[in-house]
């Protein structure tokens, strides 16, 4: 059973998706909470298996829990719900240590896809990320330039692999490999890019057009 906790600081939008949760045999919401404060107290109490939070909250927003959870070493992924005017948002929630995003229009099917995925191992920033954000992330690589890190091709392919949401054992499916060989290659990837999560590998993949 997949156990969830949902942030956002409006009722009616939690209990919507609640519902919607509850239609699936293998989810349960565990927890939920109004702000980042709560949202911190509870999951750090009893970690779910992933978070479903809200970005714009009163008080304590969602990129003030990320960070708080990121500093208090609590490893738990986290699917920001967000709008299509988030962009800005939404980079700061990546790099705060979101493992993904949605935008909150999804289909159930989506919605519960994301959830599985994420708790599963695998990461929902994709190459088809919106335009805006993709645009976004560019500029900032231009006014910061950095030579592109070089990888291998298997270790390119791990990384695309990656950016589509795949976890390690469907990586390993894919490329016909160990699932131990998969967590070396990706560990050499986090490496290579300077970076310590899979989320921040694939932005920076993005940033340096590595997944073209």
């Amino acid at each position: 059973m997949i156990r969830v906790c949902l942030v956002d600081d409006h009722t009616l939008v939690r209990q919507g998706i609640r519902e919607l949760l509850l239609l699936a045999d293998d989810i349960e919401v565990l927890a939920e909470a109004d702000d980042g404060a709560s949202a911190v107290a509870v999951i750090e109490a009893d970690p779910p298996d992933v978070v479903l939070l809200d970005l714009r909250m009163p008080r304590y927003d969602g990129i003030w829990a990320l960070r708080t959870l990121r500093e208090r070493a609590i490893r738990v992924p986290v699917l920001v719900l967000t709008t299509f005017d988030d962009d800005e948002l939404v980079l700061r929630a990546v790099q705060a240590g979101a493992a993904g995003y949605m935008l909150k229009d999804v289909t159930l099917d989506q919605l519960l896809g994301a959830v599985r995925t994420l708790a599963g191992g695998g990461t929902l920033v994709q190459p088809a990320i919106t335009e805006r954000v993709l645009r976004a992330v560019r500029n900032d690589a231009a006014a910061d330039p950095q030579p592109a890190p070089k990888l291998t091709q298997r270790e390119l392919a791990v990384l695309r692999l990656l950016a589509s949401g795949y976890a390690n054992r469907d990586i390993a499916s894919a490329l016909f490999l160990a699932e131990g060989t998969v967590k070396n290659h990706v560990s050499s990837v986090l490496f290579k890019l300077g970076v310590k999560d899979r989320t921040s590998a694939v932005m920076h993949a993005l940033q340096h057009g590595l997944l073209g």
